[in-house]
């Protein structure tokens, strides 16, 4: 078999512009909705095998929802539509699958191409086995790259309309910033800690920070986090009902297994030595109440503490709002993390 290619493009007139930022500047916004993906096919290409293929990699459920949400929703255009409109050409996320002989069986990646930000991925192969071999070998970047322009979709709309005051807060207190929206509030604080939240007509959205000093290596284990989950949201966040309160969704059925899944994973966090991710489901305790969380445990710069940002979302009704979507602005916000003063 011939040997297989990724190539990394940073799609720009002369590559002058390396940072990310200075390309949103340049190019105009890309389009789409969150979380959708445009797979770019004709239709030999994009037929039962390879359509089922994509479905059980992008559209298979998200982990941690308490209801079933695909990863991305999925729309496929044929390859003439793409090469002849702009519109297509500027969606956020864009998959290119074109099968021919003569293909070199290369993987291309394109960074804000034809607008910002968007991630497209062109795969050139010889034939179904071996696109199915890189789609299958690069599902990892493909996911890490789509959501890192997601995130950087969300801070740039939260740019916008900034809650400056708020962002100063956060920096007073903690030493590090955080992207909030005009939306958000400062709803509570205590030593090391804050809650930051938007209460809407539809749903909540929450962010809390919890600071403390790192001692060991076992700060990262996955009992200590939830455990340290656990007792701020009992001590901080309450429920609607007197002497109701937010926590874990932590029940087991007969085998030891969670009712609902609760998974960690270790994560590339910007300026982190090390972090862990943890998806699941909070519910409220004395109250009918409960919804999504994703959390991100990681050291400090300086090695010197641990940061724990937890985002929840309360959402009773999946319309017109989705609790993948929202949760994606909670995950966004907690990525926007930085040091600069």
């Amino acid at each position: 078999m011939k040997k297989i290619f990724f190539l990394l493009v940073i799609a720009l007139a002369v590559g002058a512009c390396q940072n990310k930022a200075n390309n949103e500047v340049e190019k105009k916004g890309s389009s789409g909705k969150t979380l959708e993906m445009m797979i770019v096919a004709d239709k030999n290409v994009y037929q039962r095998e390879v359509k089922e293929f994509l479905d059980s990699m992008f559209a298979s459920p998200q982990i941690g929802l308490p209801q079933p949400e695909s990863k991305f929703d999925l729309v496929n255009i044929p390859k003439s539509s793409y090469e002849n409109s702009e519109m297509f050409q500027n969606h956020r996320n864009i998959i290119l699958l074109d099968i021919n002989p003569n293909n070199p069986n290369k993987v291309y990646m394109q960074i804000d191409q034809y607008a910002a930000p968007q991630v497209v991925f062109d795969f050139a192969m010889t034939d179904i086995a071996t696109l199915k071999e890189n789609l299958l070998k690069y599902e990892s970047v493909i996911l890490r790259e789509i959501y890192s322009a997601e995130h950087r979709r969300v801070i740039k709309a939260f740019k916008g309309m900034q809650n400056y005051n708020l962002t100063q807060k956060v920096y007073d207190k903690f030493a590090f910033n955080l992207m909030f929206s005009n939306e958000f509030q400062w709803a509570k604080e205590d030593v090391d800690f804050a809650w930051i939240r938007k209460e809407a007509k539809d749903f909540g959205l929450g962010i809390l920070v919890d600071v403390f000093p790192y001692e060991n290596q076992n700060v990262f284990t996955e009992q200590k986090i939830l455990d340290r989950m656990d007792t701020i949201m009992k001590r901080h966040v309450p429920a609607s009902k007197d002497s109701s309160y937010m926590g874990l969704e932590r029940r087991k059925n007969e085998s030891g297994e969670y009712l609902a899944p609760i998974v960690l994973k270790t994560v590339d966090f910007p300026n982190s030595e090390y972090c862990v991710e943890t998806r699941g489901c909070w519910r409220a305790f004395g109250d009918f109440m409960g919804g999504p969380f994703v959390s991100y445990t990681l050291l400090s710069p300086d090695k010197k503490n641990v940061i724990m940002l937890t985002g929840y979302v309360y959402c009773p009704r999946n319309k017109p709002w989705t609790k993948r979507d929202l949760l994606m602005q909670a995950e966004s916000i907690c990525w926007s993390i930085n040091w600069d003063k």
